[in-house]
């Protein structure tokens, strides 16, 4: 289950704005494509059995990081595709090993829960910089039933990932 992003260049390139009148109308997109009906939105929809995907956004650096501008793509390519967000956590655990970040534990328990179809996250590293503990973790994730989504598997490399083990 392997999804390859086109390459971007991320030299030069500026960020997205979209006002609000365009957000509107992609969420409303995003609705017509689920089911839901204009206007029945912000109503519990019973009879709606298709809903909007949801993820966890996920975000890992050392103790002083700034996670601004990670975040800010993360929701950016969240929204883009139409995802709802359940929960965004950020995690300053420096260099721990995957296992021992409670932050990613959370992340996973969203997709064992079922609240969240996907985590995803900004860069390879944050979730480990050891392939092998990113196999792991990716794995874990694909046994609950979901699918990890790196936006940038390594600084400069290709475009966004759904599991590791085929990224370099």
């Amino acid at each position: 289950m392997v999804g390859i992003e086109s390459g971007q260049q991320r030299q030069g390139r500026t960020g997205t704005h979209r006002t609000e009148g365009e957000l509107r109308r992609r969420a409303g997109l995003a609705d017509a494509a689920a089911g839901v009906a204009p206007g029945a939105a912000d109503v519990p929809a019973r009879a709606a059995r298709i809903e909007r995907f949801r993820c966890v956004i996920y975000l890992c650096g050392a103790a002083h990081t700034d996670m601004t501008a990670p975040r800010a793509e993360c929701t950016e390519y969240a929204e883009a595709f139409g995802w709802e967000i359940t929960d965004v956590i950020e995690e300053h655990a420096g260099l721990l090993p995957p296992h021992g970040r409670p932050g990613l534990g959370r992340a996973v328990a969203c997709v064992n829960s079922r609240t969240a179809g996907a985590v995803l996250t900004a860069w390879r590293s944050m979730i480990s910089p050891v392939a092998q503990e990113f196999d792991e973790v990716a794995r874990e994730i694909e046994r609950a039933g979901g699918f990890l989504h790196v936006k940038e598997p390594a600084r400069g490399g290709p475009g966004g990932v759904t599991t590791g083990r085929d990224a370099s």
